[in-house]
């Protein structure tokens, strides 16, 4: 019953929904002689629920034999950049608070368990939209995180 279990939690994790990414480059950091180089990828995501933000996400991909087999575990370093790139109108959940700390981009970064998460906040004081990344896995007693905030602006033709 237990093995069932843990089965289930394995699939869901590693099929867990969410925005694709689309991939715009790559840095080799790390040569390795078996298996691709460790990496420095950038990835590309759309928020979801806020059209016309854009958020870039820079983060480390193990390589090497368990890296190309997709079982090694990254590390938890990343970094995140959004931006408006276009009029943005806010659904009416947003705009009253309502949809506060909620997950717009989820990447599995390892085998089992861990993921690299953004969540979106709004501060209506400052008609602002704040993304924080962070790894679900602790690291020392302290999650791994960044943040990028886009202040909603009128769009010019």
């Amino acid at each position: 019953m237990i093995i069932k279990k843990l089965l289930i939690i394995t699939m869901a994790t590693l099929f867990s929904a969410g925005v694709a990414a689309e991939e715009i480059g790559s840095v080799d950091t790390v040569f390795k002689i078996f298996g691709p180089d460790h990496k420095i990828v950038v990835e590309a995501f759309d928020d979801p629920d806020v059209k016309n933000v854009t958020c870039y996400v820079s983060r480390a991909k193990t390589g090497g034999i368990k890296g190309g087999l997709g079982l090694a575990e990254d590390t938890s370093d990343s970094a995140i950049s959004c931006q408006q790139v276009g009029p943005v109108t806010l659904s009416d959940r947003i705009a009253q608070g309502k949809a506060q700390g909620e997950t717009v981009f989820r990447k599995r970064t390892s085998f089992l368990f861990k993921k690299l998460q953004v969540v979106r906040f709004y501060d209506q004081k400052r008609n602002t939209l704040i993304y924080l990344s962070y790894s679900d896995k602790v690291v020392e007693g302290s999650p791994k995180n960044a943040l990028s905030a886009v202040p909603i602006m009128p769009w010019g033709h």
